[in-house]
């Protein structure tokens, strides 16, 4: 019997370095860490409450958010997993308010990671997805990184994916050269490619934005999405659906399968932030996959990936998804202003 050929996330990994020469030994081992890792959050994602890890863990992080349980497994199973390999000078997460150290017993590498651990955890306990971000950046301090190492512009990334865990589990992937999509194979414990070269549709009618938020929109927003809400007989003379998943990775997963466009704007109940979901574990990695698959993603003045960060948990505002739509409503913005 003829075995059907399947492509690992490692061969694939080796395949790219001999084609493009961009992933060296350790930015491939440092992956393959990560991905190991969303394994591993993935079989904890899959207990639920056969597992005790439902419920909030009586604790707030560095953003003053709740902490759910699998928030905080998360976190400890992305540091536990990445401080022994070599790969790293150091980390950040969302859910830790300075970065992490490598322990002094461990080699350092060359190599930064930024990770949101557990992405829409306002899920966790309804059983929808929820997902894994991830961000890498070469570290420009040798093996004695501050804060100010992190301080890079998304452009400098030189890895990004995030993982869903959903019906299935998956691994979305960009080094640079496009985007690529891995399943989790459960029974060999193997990720294996998917879906190669993903393009994100230019066109679109799909939106996705929390609407409950439209009385504190600045007008730009309202503009844009009254004139979608209008339909056939609004200004663009065609119907468009909402979805809103609340769980980033889910939402941006659907625009790069079928199109569409996110939004999570500022707004004016706290002029002062520019955003909410964070530039460095969120927008700048989702950004860097959204434009490797023909995309775009903006803050609504500026391409995201230009942004350089003055701190580590900053906030921005994101549009991002099939390129057509996130030019109009970062025009309209342009217009306002």
């Amino acid at each position: 019997m003829q075995m059907h050929r399947r492509t690992t996330l490692t061969q694939y990994l080796i395949e790219q370095q001999r084609e493009t020469n961009n992933i060296p030994a350790d930015l491939r081992l440092l992956i393959e860490v990560v991905a190991r890792a969303c394994k591993m959050i993935s079989f904890y994602v899959s207990k639920g409450a056969l597992g005790g890890v439902l419920g909030t863990a009586g604790s707030e992080n560095i953003q003053g958010e709740v902490q759910k349980k699998l928030d905080v497994i998360s976190n400890e199973i992305i540091l536990e997993a990445n401080e022994w390999g070599g790969n790293l000078a150091a980390m950040a997460s969302e859910e830790l308010e300075k970065i992490h150290q490598i322990p002094n017993r461990y080699p350092k590498g060359q190599y930064l990671l930024l990770f949101d651990p557990l992405d829409g955890s306002s899920n966790i306990d309804v059983n929808v997805s929820i997902g894994t971000i991830f961000s890498v950046l070469a570290c420009p301090d040798g093996n004695e990184p501050t804060e100010q190492s992190f301080l890079q512009p998304g452009t400098q990334q030189v890895a990004a994916g995030y993982a869903v865990y959903g019906p299935q589990t998956v691994l979305v992937l960009t080094t640079g050269h496009g985007v690529n999509c891995f399943t989790l194979d459960r029974e060999m414990g193997s990720w294996v490619l998917t879906q190669s070269d993903i393009r994100i549709p230019v066109e679109t009618r799909e939106f996705a934005i929390n609407a409950s938020n439209s009385r504190h929109w600045h007008p730009p927003v309202k503009r844009y999405v009254d004139e979608l809400l209008a339909g056939k007989e609004g200004p663009r003379q065609q119907d468009f659906n909402m979805r809103w998943i609340a769980s980033m990775v889910a939402d941006v997963h659907r625009i790069l399968n079928r199109g569409g466009i996110f939004m999570y704007p500022a707004d004016q109940r706290e002029p002062d932030k520019p955003g909410k979901l964070r530039l460095m574990y969120e927008a700048n990695p989702m950004a860097f996959i959204v434009e490797q698959a023909g995309g775009a993603a903006t803050n609504g003045s500026k391409r995201i990936l230009d942004v350089t960060p003055t701190k580590l948990h900053e906030r921005v505002a994101v549009f991002l998804g099939s390129k057509n739509e996130v030019d109009r409503v970062t025009r309209y913005h342009a217009e306002q202003s």
